[in-house]
């Protein structure tokens, strides 16, 4: 963990989060597993086979495929030299078979060195997807023939938990760059301090094998991210390849040149922009321009707990006013269970709950037009904008938030992130805002009382509302200070790590973010959690919508504003007029000097 992380997040992190990683790793089931095991099972049998058959002769397509497909998955380097000692055959004859490897396209090698006289082998992407297939018939197959994990003839088709889905494609491993980066010092990256991020941290072997080079990864807290991210930008020559840019900050970024626009460093259709989430995509341009890939499409929800909404025979809430109900009901503090945790902390994690609070009612916090679906959030290069804070839908907001303090738990108003999620997950409270990215505090902790008890929804709406999911989650983008020299190396980067194989990766070691519709409707990742369906229904319906956090270049200044002045509200130093009153001048303020 870097040493520039708040203390705080690193703790949660190890504490919550890195425990139900390593919980939940057993019991993960993917294309890369699958692949894995029928490799280790294909080399037993060859032992088995060899020692009970005489006479006999070592294939050495196969010792070899095998061999390289291992070691490709674990993450570690191949050279010639080992990939012939494992063919099981005389040297000068392992050396011809590798090169009839190596003409056919199954084996791909990189140069390690400038003169290219040293290679690395990597399988190559036909021999993957051939290999991924052939992985999934010998289970079946497997099934068919003993009767495996209680399979039989009649039901063949369903194998590891969920339907043999032939309409769905599975996604595979990820692969090796064709050629390895040679970025003096390695691949710098600047990102988040959160779950997902720290995924990508614990796969840094196998990534840097991918890449061909070293990964140095620094992580922050939110705030101090932002601040990093700025600074960095300052200076003459950028210390990252990537940075991660939280949803809400590009337009800011843009407009203090800190990111490259993409179409003038790489082809955008390498991307394939229509896998991604529509919100998630619309959300990484500026004017039309794009300035980040999604790395993390993750929007808030509403957790509730499903088995205690049935024991109270209670339905699950969509509205503002069902909400309150249910938290009136399920709130019993006498025996240490409370409705409903929320982001209250003051400044930015109570600025982004009241910003949402009033999408919930039906308003933008900046005064944007209204189009179909929704509000407009694409084209935010106006001087006409200003902040839509003392509103009577604003009110509502504030007034809901002031009325669920009554069912929250004693310590609400120091609650952020991480602080509403965690006593969710210790059965604490009934309900709670979270971002899909905090699931696995739950989902992969099978002590967990939500564990398997969790219900999905996008926000309960008000009386002007109608039913949205916010999207959160981080872009990365290339440093516009980034020396030129680096710029190809950091695009390849920028391509593999938010690609679909790289994506259910992360998926499959914990992460609860999709930002691909294809990651999301890949059978397997489907099975290792009932967000990514949820997620990908809320898409289809347009509830995924990222105008609840307007990019205007001030934006986080109203954030903290309203952060600050409603945390005074909830702790009844001022009504909730004062406080809106308070936080629309000081906005306004905001706003004006960028107009002047």
């Amino acid at each position: 963990m870097p040493g520039q992380m708040n203390q705080d997040i690193a703790q949660n992190i190890q504490n919550g989060y890195g425990a139900a990683v390593a919980g939940g790793a057993e019991a993960k089931s993917s294309v890369s597993a699958e692949l894995e095991a029928v490799v280790r099972f294909m080399e037993d049998v060859l032992v088995e086979v060899d020692d009970a058959t005489t006479p006999n002769a070592p294939n050495p397509y196969l010792n070899m495929c095998l061999h390289l497909l291992r070691r490709h998955l674990e993450g570690r380097m191949v050279i010639p030299s080992s990939i012939i000692a494992a063919s099981g055959v005389p040297y000068a004859t392992a050396t011809r078979k590798l090169t009839e490897l190596l003409e056919s396209g199954a084996v791909e090698q990189r140069p390690r060195s400038k003169t290219g006289k040293s290679v690395s082998l990597h399988p190559s992407p036909e021999m993957l997807d051939n290999w991924c297939q052939l992985a999934r018939r010998i289970h079946r197959l497997a099934a068919v023939r003993f009767g495996a994990d209680g399979f039989t003839q009649e039901n063949a088709d369903y194998y590891f938990g969920g339907s043999y889905q032939p309409g769905k494609m599975l996604i595979g491993p990820p692969q090796a760059l064709p050629t390895p980066m040679k970025l003096s010092g390695g691949l710098r990256i600047l990102v988040h301090g959160d779950p997902t991020f720290m995924v990508m941290s614990n796969l840094k072997r196998q990534f840097e094998h991918l890449v061909g080079c070293n990964i140095h990864q620094r992580a922050f807290s939110i705030d101090r991210l932002r601040g990093e991210a700025l600074r960095n930008a300052e200076r003459a020559v950028s210390r990252y390849d990537l940075i991660a840019v939280d949803l809400p900050w590009l337009g800011e970024f843009v407009k203090k040149g800190v990111l490259r626009p993409l179409s003038s460093i790489m082809d955008l259709e390498r991307l394939d922009p229509g896998d991604f989430h529509t919100a998630g995509w619309r959300a990484a341009h500026w004017d039309g321009v794009a300035y980040g890939v999604p790395s993390q499409t993750t929007p808030e929800l509403f957790f509730y707990r499903r088995d205690l909404f049935a024991e109270a025979a209670l339905e699950p809430p969509e509205t503002t006013e069902a909400v309150l109900e249910a938290a009136a009901q399920l709130h019993e503090p006498r025996m240490g269970v409370y409705g409903i945790a929320w982001n209250a902390a003051r400044g930015t994690a109570l600025g982004h709950t009241f910003m949402m609070a009033c999408a919930d009612f039906g308003q933008p916090i900046i005064n944007l037009k209204e189009i179909a679906g929704g509000f407009d959030a694409d084209h935010l290069e106006r001087d006409d904008l200003y902040p839509t804070i003392d509103t009577p839908k604003a009110l509502e907001a504030a007034e809901y938030l002031l009325a669920l303090m009554e069912f929250s738990p004693p310590d609400i108003l120091s609650m952020s992130w991480y602080e509403r999620v965690r006593p969710y997950a210790e059965g604490k409270v009934a309900m709670a805002y979270g971002y899909t990215l905090l699931a696995p505090y739950f989902e992969l902790d099978p002590q967990s009382p939500a564990f398997c008890n969790t219900g999905y929804l996008p926000h309960p709406h008000g009386p002007g509302g109608t039913p949205i999911a916010p999207v959160g989650g981080y872009v990365f983008g290339v440093p516009a200070n980034l020396p030129a020299e680096r710029v190809d190396e950091a695009v390849e980067a920028l391509v593999a790590f938010t690609s679909p194989e790289a994506q259910k990766l992360f998926i499959q070691n914990g992460s609860r973010t999709a930002p691909r519709y294809s990651v999301g409707s890949d059978p397997e990742v489907r099975r290792l959690s009932p967000i990514f369906e949820s997620v990908d229904q809320m898409s289809w319906r347009d509830e995924l919508q990222f105008w609840p956090r307007p990019p205007v270049p001030e934006i986080s200044d109203i954030i903290q504003i309203c952060g600050h002045e409603l945390h005074d509200m909830l702790r009844g130093i001022v009504s909730p007029k004062q406080a809106l009153s308070r936080a629309q001048s000081r906005a306004e303020e905001a706003m004006r000097k960028r107009v002047t």
